[in-house]
């Protein structure tokens, strides 16, 4: 790298700032330039020593992670990746405009530290290259009764039709706005999203409290169906199986592909090997490549793909891979997929 990553590390927890410092500054091509107790340290100091990446704990004295994100992204929006426990809080901060997240771990294993730190390094490169969004406002909820969205008279054709969404770094606010802007009677959607073992089921819940459709954590042979969303669960891949005429869900504990589980590459393979013309695929914002070859196999079977663009990702990795190979038949802003979903939809 031309130059080291400059961190900022905000934890209260002196055992813990001392395993991050100590670990992290081992790695050539990160400089750790300092640290803060709480959110007033790390408030005088952060516009001062101006890092390009700032790890954060979720669960801070006095001030927590959460009204930091929003108080500090307006004036100086740095990429911020939070370190939480399973903490519902997590997706309230990534929704003030944090950049990703990274699990808590139980620092008495050695193999938890490990995976944990290589784990966070990954994500402060990543976290580095991130174009950082911060919202104007926040999500309504939708529940109870789901009927803000009203039904749409869907064709037999467009009601078969599987949805599959594939995402990571941003992913979690972007898949979001793609499902806030949907019906309650739309198509099957299915979800890879990159997180962690437990945090998929909060996940889900949070969009359950937002979106007209029933979103929940999948369970291998859990039906696809209308109104639904399946959320990949964390550590699990998740395929697509037709079962005599209904489209179901397996969910194993495979290998990782395209270094990850839940991978979108195995989502959207599955699909074209299942539905073929009869889906959708959408790759959203993320680094790396995950997803991209599966959604080529999708649009050589005959489905229709999207891509969000450059300008509305935090990071154009996937998006952009999937678009370089011919992947994507349209690319557009984030706040234009569900628009151009509906389209599609309505002309089948």
């Amino acid at each position: 790298m031309a130059k080291k990553i400059r961190v900022f590390i905000v934890d209260d927890s002196l055992l813990f700032r001392k395993v991050l410092i100590d670990n992290l500054s081992q790695n050539p091509n990160i400089e750790v330039i300092g640290y803060a107790v709480d959110a007033f340290d790390a408030e005088r100091k952060i516009p001062l020593l101006k890092p390009d990446v700032v790890t954060l704990d979720v669960e801070l004295p006095m001030i927590n992670g959460i009204e930091f994100v929003k108080k500090l992204l307006p004036k100086h929006p740095v990429p911020v990746i939070l370190v939480s426990s399973l903490n519902l809080n997590v997706f309230e901060a990534l929704s003030a405009g944090a950049v990703d997240f990274v699990r808590k771990p139980d620092m008495s294993s050695s193999n938890t530290a490990s995976t944990f730190l290589n784990t966070l390094i990954s994500k402060i490169f990543i976290a580095s290259r991130a174009v950082i969004k911060v919202p104007v406002s926040t999500p309504a909820l939708i529940e109870p009764g789901k009927s803000a969205m009203g039904k749409t008279p869907f064709s037999l054709n467009a009601s078969n039709t599987i949805i599959a969404i594939g995402a990571s770094t941003g992913g979690t606010e972007a898949t979001l706005q793609v499902l806030k802007d949907l019906p309650a009677d739309t198509p099957g959607i299915v979800v890879t999203q990159h997180m962690p073992e437990g945090f998929t089921k909060m996940y889900a819940d949070r969009l359950n409290r937002l979106c007209a459709m029933n979103v929940k954590e999948a369970q291998s042979g859990d039906t696809i169906e209308r109104g639904q969303v399946l959320i990949a669960p964390g550590d699990l891949q998740m395929k697509v199986v037709k079962m005599g005429g209904r489209y179901t869900v397996s969910c194993y504990s495979g290998e990782k592909v395209s270094g990850h589980r839940p991978s979108v590459d195995v989502l959207f393979q599955s699909i074209a090997d299942t539905a073929g013309a009869s889906s959708v695929g959408i790759i959203m914002t993320g680094m790396g490549r995950d997803g991209a070859e599966g959604l080529l196999n999708m649009k050589k079977k005959g489905a229709f793909t999207i891509g969000q663009d450059a300008e509305s990702c935090v990071v154009y990795g996937m998006p952009m891979v999937a678009y370089n190979i011919g992947a994507v038949t349209r690319q557009v802003p984030c706040a234009n997929i569900a628009g151009v979903l509906m389209k599609h939809l309505s002309s089948l």
